[in-house]
């Protein structure tokens, strides 16, 4: 049997990948991909623990603009090296001209450093700087309680079914 540690872990696997894919737009709206670009709802709510429109409790310094930063930030901590600007735009779930500007300002606020690409000297892959691991563990942490917490009353069976369930609705979503 899974552990509670271990469905914990794969529920906010599931959701954080879930988080950066986007909602297809109904046919009447036109285009693809999901919504205003600029809405948060969430965010702006108090969805990410922030309270009434702040940002979440464990951001100690610069405003990070938001959920697809955060999820910038993710992308580069879970893979297992340096990303492209390509890559990221795919992790996070918007466009090349949209990820390129994520990832300057996260450059400019020392989250994120570029580096020459090994293997092409004209492309430049983007990694984590220490400040920008530091982050991630701090918001990875804040998630992880909040799981745990919401899972309280859950038994061991539900919990590994929500796991299965979650993970299998990730694996399924369009890309």
């Amino acid at each position: 049997m899974t552990s509670a540690a271990d469905s914990a872990d794969a529920i906010a696997n599931a959701l954080a990948r879930l988080r950066g894919r986007r909602m297809p737009r109904p046919p009447w709206e036109g285009g693809h991909g999901g919504g205003h670009p600029h809405h948060h709802p969430g965010w702006q709510r108090g969805g990410m623990g922030g309270g009434m429109g702040g940002p979440p409790p464990w951001v100690a310094g610069p405003r990070l603009g938001g959920p697809a930063r955060l999820r910038l930030l993710e992308a580069l901590a879970a893979a297992s090296g340096p990303l492209s600007v390509s890559e990221i735009g795919d992790a996070v779930g918007v466009d090349q001209p949209r990820a390129s500007r994520l990832v300057q300002q996260a450059v400019e606020m020392g989250l994120v450093r570029r580096e020459a690409d090994p293997d092409d000297a004209r492309r430049t892959r983007v990694a984590l700087t220490d400040e920008g691991l530091r982050l991630v563990r701090g918001f990875r942490g804040e998630r992880r309680t909040a799981i745990d917490a919401a899972l309280n009353s859950f038994t061991d069976a539900e919990r590994a079914e929500l796991a299965r369930l979650l993970t299998k609705l990730a694996d399924a979503w369009p890309a």
